[in-house]
């Protein structure tokens, strides 16, 4: 069932507990910090029922229409569905935005893999993890992914520090777990609910350990207490930061005070083999649309560049069609690794289309790790007036706007206008607060890089390299440790 604008809205009117720069949001949905992000958001839902994009955003399953973005996929058709109805929201809404539901939805479909692997450890929750993943397509369910700790001294088991440093049970009930601690979670204050993981490294041997524990936590839930950091939102004119106003996804510190998880909406507890094999398998759907909206941004960068090239006329010089080159190049390698990563997806464990793990880990790596050097590209193509530009009030005021209007205007082409807001949404896009919280969320949100050179490692197929190589040195058998 797809929902509707208004019932999102309203599902957030819950008396949670929202803090944010000293105060305490009564409603997210009218506070200024949130509603931006929760618009768009809502815009999403509306989409869904416009007869012009419906039959992109959604399937229809016994006669009931369902997100396209909540489908499991099972057929390549279902990955490229939505891939194009991703195209058609960020085209839609102008911007690109990450934490919105269908990335995060796909841990929950790494979940179902493991639902063997869970069961065997403990059957008391594998049905919760079906009734879940049901749940979240028929009621189009806005959820979002719990993952990073505080953690405090690394150097510490959690044990012999703070011990609610990291989310933990302290008490099972007749009704469920209760848990205490914090996470760090973007877009929670306006979700409706989390899947919460552990961080492997609260335990060494052991077998059982109360840090071991992956649950649905019901973002309104009492002891639920978001305190946001500060947003980006109404810092400036929507003139001056066409992106920060819009597309601020608010990130939290997510404490639970004793939160009390139902028995339903558990999904392992206390075995750490269980949260080892969750950590594990968590992105190998989910890095595909993360990887996805980088590739949005390479769009972004290379039409704010190519524009401010052109308008100067620098596009003819050799100089800057190599660099304009370099964000071509960086664009189209995290392509040809997602186009490759569906074109050879892999049958999940489950019975999933998941993406073709090596070369999704890879194209992960590589559209993280290039994004500060092509972001730098971007920059010294668009130029310095990114940073010394006026505010859009100055081209409006009586005594500097007629200068403004001299000196920012090129030709009957380009006026004054049109210059200023290229130039401020290549600062906002590039040089702004708000561009240097994009850039380093998209170095951790899917966590550091040597976790990412790490999946690579572990996906990777080593045996062909291995074999070919073997051979042509000759080497024997006995180095394979065959008898």
């Amino acid at each position: 069932m797809i929902r509707s604008a208004e019932a999102y809205r309203q599902a957030l009117r819950d008396g949670r507990e929202v803090w944010i720069d000293n105060e305490r949001v009564s409603d997210v949905t009218a506070h200024p910090a949130f509603k931006p992000i929760i618009d768009v958001k809502a815009r999403m839902y509306d989409m869904a029922f416009e007869p012009c994009y419906q039959g992109a955003l959604t399937y229809q399953e016994n006669g009931v229409q369902h997100s396209t973005f909540q489908r499991p996929p099972r057929e390549t058709a279902h990955w490229t569905d939505k891939t194009t109805a991703l195209d058609l929201v960020f085209n839609d809404i102008g911007g690109v935005v990450t934490r919105v539901g269908d990335e995060t939805v796909g841990e929950m479909w790494s979940l179902l893999d493991g639902r063997d692997v869970l069961a065997e450890i403990d059957p008391r929750f594998a049905d919760n993890i079906d009734r879940h993943i049901r749940d979240v397509v028929q009621h189009d369910v806005f959820h979002v992914s719990a993952n990073t700790d505080p953690k405090g001294d690394r150097s510490l088991p959690p044990q012999e520090q703070d011990p609610d440093m990291m989310v933990h049970v302290v008490k099972e009930t007749d009704s469920g777990i209760i848990i205490r601690g914090a996470k760090y979670e973007t877009a929670a204050a306006y979700a409706d609910q989390a899947f919460l993981k552990p961080t492997v490294g609260a335990w060494s041997n052991e077998k059982l350990s109360d840090y071991a524990v992956g649950c649905i936590v019901k973002m309104g839930a009492p002891g639920v207490k978001h305190i946001c950091r500060s947003g980006f939102a109404a810092r400036g004119s929507v003139a001056d930061y066409p992106l920060a106003n819009r597309f601020d996804e608010v990130d939290v510190l997510m404490v639970l005070d004793d939160v009390l998880i139902p028995w339903e909406d558990v999904f392992f507890y206390r075995h750490t083999r269980a949260a080892q094999h969750v950590r594990a398998t968590l992105h190998r759907y989910s890095a595909f649309p993360y990887v996805l909206r980088i590739q949005y941004m390479a769009d972004m960068m290379i039409g704010a560049a190519m524009w401010n090239a052109r308008q100067t006329g620098l596009d003819k010089l050799q100089a800057v069609r190599e660099k304009l080159a370099d964000l071509v190049c960086y664009r189209e390698g995290i392509n040809a690794h997602l186009t490759s990563a569906i074109a050879l997806a892999q049958r999940s464990p489950a019975g999933l289309l998941m993406p073709h793990q090596s070369m999704l880990y890879a194209g992960r790596v590589f559209a993280c790790s290039n994004l500060p050097q092509m972001m730098h590209i971007a920059r010294e193509l668009c130029g310095g007036q990114i940073c010394v530009t006026p505010s859009a009030a100055a081209f409006q005021a009586d005594g500097t706007k007629d200068w403004l209007a001299k000196f920012y205007g090129l030709n009957e082409q380009w006026e004054a206008e049109d210059r200023r807001k290229l130039l401020a949404f290549a600062r906002d896009l590039l040089n702004s607060d708000y561009a240097g919280h994009r850039l380093t969320f998209v170095q951790f949100a899917q966590a550091p890089h040597f976790n990412h050179l790490a999946a690579v490692y572990n996906a990777f197929d080593f045996s062909g390299p291995l074999d070919f190589v073997r051979k042509a040195a000759s080497l024997s058998e006995k180095v394979t440790g065959a008898s």
